[in-house]
């Protein structure tokens, strides 16, 4: 059997020792598992390279920027998802938030292997999106040199922005030209040449730190706690009441009260829920960056805190 050609996440030609055992499910399904085992390995081993990344992005965004995501199939895919999920997770303007697709995002499932190819199309979806000094990139790639990821960050490179760059290839044009190569080693796919696997899960854990690691920053999350979540539905509105619950060391009742009277926001409904007023609540959040533990310090401080909790209708007695 003729050796395969280096594909996407490798770094040297496939090795075919062992290839016969593969035939056997279970010896495939414990191949898939030691692949994915090196993927979130490949994620630790650059948790400072991340960490430092996500305070960037934490600056860019409270100072008025917008982030950006790109990457072209499975790598876009995951790129978008993280991308849509920060409004709801962490109450971000979604204004504020742009996705870079081959082919734009009206059929982002719709994998278009031929679009990736091309980077005239990177260049120009990039330089649509007009001044982009104040702002970030976030690209993805699993071999660090699909043709439009590649254009789109030089462009938006050109164009000012700060880029974070995640692929698996070392030295790759990705990180190259990246202000924040992110590099992540996860190895040969189970199923060759199949980034959407362990490469995929890699970049589906970085993504997921680069922005919760934003939000920690931004003061939207406390004690492993949504505080800034949208609760938008029946399901995340009893996730806001038991959020403010939890950290207020209320009942139920006097969370729902707690919210009612901060108009559905967890944040200002946690410190009221402590005895502090409405106005106090906004005063002192604000002065303290968003910060649910510095804005009940500040409270204390201040002599806002009542010392009472809110009844079942919600009024403080």
């Amino acid at each position: 059997m003729p050796i395969l050609p280096s594909l996407e996440t490798d770094a040297e030609e496939w090795d075919d020792t062992g290839a016969a055992a593969m035939t056997d499910e279970a010896a495939f399904a414990e191949a898939m598992l030691a692949s994915y085992r090196r993927a979130m390995a490949s994620v630790s081993a650059v948790s400072s390279d991340i960490r430092a990344a996500a305070r960037r992005l934490t600056s860019i965004w409270r100072e008025g920027g917008r982030l950006v995501y790109t990457g072209a199939g499975s790598s876009g895919l995951a790129a978008a998802e993280d991308a849509a999920e920060l409004p709801g997770t962490f109450g971000l303007d979604a204004s504020r938030i742009a996705i870079v697709l081959p082919g734009g995002t009206d059929e982002p499932f719709r994998i278009d292997g031929s679009a990736e190819d091309d980077a005239a199309a990177g260049e120009q979806a990039i330089a649509e999106l007009g001044d982009l000094t104040r702002d970030a990139v976030i690209a993805v790639s699993a071999s660090g040199s699909t043709p439009f990821t590649v254009a789109a960050v030089a462009e938006a490179r050109r164009r000012g922005a700060f880029v974070i760059g995640i692929a698996h290839h070392q030295g790759s044009p990705l990180l190259v030209g990246a202000d924040a190569p992110i590099l992540l080693e996860s190895g040969e796919e189970a199923l060759r040449g199949s980034t959407r696997l362990a490469a995929g899960a890699a970049q589906k854990a970085a993504l997921g730190m680069l922005s919760s690691l934003m939000g920690f920053g931004l003061g939207h999350i406390h004690q492993g706690l949504m505080v800034n979540l949208k609760a938008d539905n029946a399901k995340l509105r009893e996730r806001a009441r038991g959020i403010v619950a939890t950290i207020a060391g209320v009942s139920d009742a006097e969370a729902e009260g707690a919210l009612r009277k901060a108009g559905g926001e967890v944040k200002p409904a946690v410190l009221i829920a402590c005895g502090v007023s409405v106005g106090a609540a906004v005063t002192c959040l604000a002065a303290a960056g968003g910060r649910i533990d510095e804005a009940l310090r500040r409270a204390a401080v201040s002599g806002a805190v009542m010392g009472e909790k809110p009844n079942e209708q919600g009024s403080v007695a």
